[in-house]
């Protein structure tokens, strides 16, 4: 999920500096909010992770 979004935001910025749009406001905010919101979710996840022991109870 997560490498989708990524492949997503790179594609994004590739093409809006292939069409010379990236200089504009929007383009800049929108792309650089899906960043940020992805390392949000992904730290997220990471708090979320419990570590599990798999040895069994002695």
């Amino acid at each position: 999920m997560a490498l989708s979004f990524i492949g997503i935001i790179a594609i994004g910025f590739f093409v809006a500096g292939l069409f010379e749009v990236l200089d504009y406001f929007i383009i800049k905010a929108l792309l650089f909010s899906s960043s940020g919101a992805l390392f949000f979710i992904a730290l997220n996840y990471a708090l979320k992770n419990e570590s599990k022991k798999n040895r069994p109870k002695d």
